[in-house]
């Protein structure tokens, strides 16, 4: 096998960025994007690395996202921040609520960014991670596309619906996860399909309902929430709090909406952030130093933190670069100098 190229997370970010640029995106969301999906590659997380690089430049393309968006601040001065994106993607709109989310959280203790009309591609972690940064607790959550049974069911009604937790922890990296409430991301099957491999039993079942492990029977039957009925209500959950109580999309509405699952989705997002300190401020006691002691006391029994394998790989790719394949640098080129052409059909 031979041995991949080694890129540094500055030059792909650059590279990624370039690609957006060229295709129309206007620099301030080219560089959220770019940012959002340098970080996956960075941190080993492939099925939200560049792999999602065509599904944008694809909806670009089918004039289904708007490549010049601003996002729109709305700020009443209550505990919910509105931010419309415009139709443009989730991560300019997050960035551009990110100060108002935290400084109302500070002066509240909770406060939650409702993220309106947004096209969303990428993982959840990046929300929560930042938010740990400014010293907050944060859930973050969204819908996507109708790909998942209810459990008992065989029809495909609710999203892939990622939930994602952060909290501040004193060292290097916060406590952080995030995934999907289908046993996996769809993301995951499709890469199966590429490569040519079978998917893991119990990830999907295909039209009739019965279980597959072939990714194309998978991607054209329904996939299954993890932990069967606890999944499914969790996922619904999702379609609730992100979707209907939003006034935004449910992800069977965005299916339908974007006519058919070719294209990434447009729905909304809802993000909670809430500051420890105010709410252990009559305790007497630090919050932060006490869930350290859970933290550290799970470690001292040899388990592993979430998301302890992504920070590995973050530092592994920062020290030594950021391994790609032949084929995966081609595509880079490909995007770079062909843009939106790239993916005419």
């Amino acid at each position: 096998m031979a041995e991949p190229h080694r890129i540094s997370h500055d030059d792909l970010l650059t590279r990624i960025e370039t690609i957006f640029t060229r295709a129309g995106v206007r620099a301030d969301s080219a560089k959220a994007v770019a940012r959002v999906i340098a970080a996956g590659e960075r941190d080993n997380c492939k099925s939200h690395g560049i792999y999602r690089i065509e599904g944008c430049l694809r909806v670009l393309a089918a004039g289904k996202v708007e490549p010049d968006a601003v996002p729109e601040l709305h700020d009443s001065g209550t505990a919910v921040i509105e931010v419309d994106a415009r139709g443009g993607f989730a991560n300019p709109a997050f960035y551009a609520a990110r100060q108002a989310l935290a400084d109302r959280a500070r002066k509240t203790g909770i406060a939650a960014l409702v993220i309106r009309d947004c096209l969303h591609f990428s993982a959840l972690w990046h929300d929560v991670e930042a938010l740990a940064e400014d010293g907050l607790a944060s859930l973050s959550m969204c819908p996507s596309y109708a790909f998942v049974a209810p459990a008992g069911g065989k029809e495909p009604l609710l999203g892939t619906n990622p939930i994602a937790f952060g909290w501040p922890r004193p060292g290097a990296h916060p406590y952080v996860f995030d995934f999907a409430t289908s046993v996996a991301a769809r993301g995951e099957i499709e890469l199966h399909r590429r490569a040519g491999k079978p998917i893991p039993e119990g990830w999907a079942v295909d039209r009739d309902g019965q279980p597959t492990t072939d990714p194309e029977v998978a991607l054209n039957g329904a996939m299954l929430t993890f932990g069967g009925h606890k999944g499914s209500a969790i996922s619904t959950m999702v379609e609730l709090l992100a979707g209907a109580m939003l006034g935004e999309f449910m992800s069977k509405e965005a299916l339908d909406f974007m006519g058919g699952a070719s294209l990434l989705p447009r729905h909304g997002a809802l993000i909670l952030a809430l500051d420890p300190h105010v709410f252990a401020a009559r305790s007497g006691r630090d919050p932060i130093a006490e869930g350290e002691k859970l933290l550290t006391a799970i470690g001292a029994q040899g388990a592993r933190l979430p998301s302890e394998r992504r920070f590995a790989a973050r530092e592994r790719a920062l020290r030594d670069g950021i391994p790609l394949t032949d084929a995966e640098l081609a595509q880079l080129d490909r995007f770079e100098a062909m843009g939106l052409a790239a993916v005419a059909e």
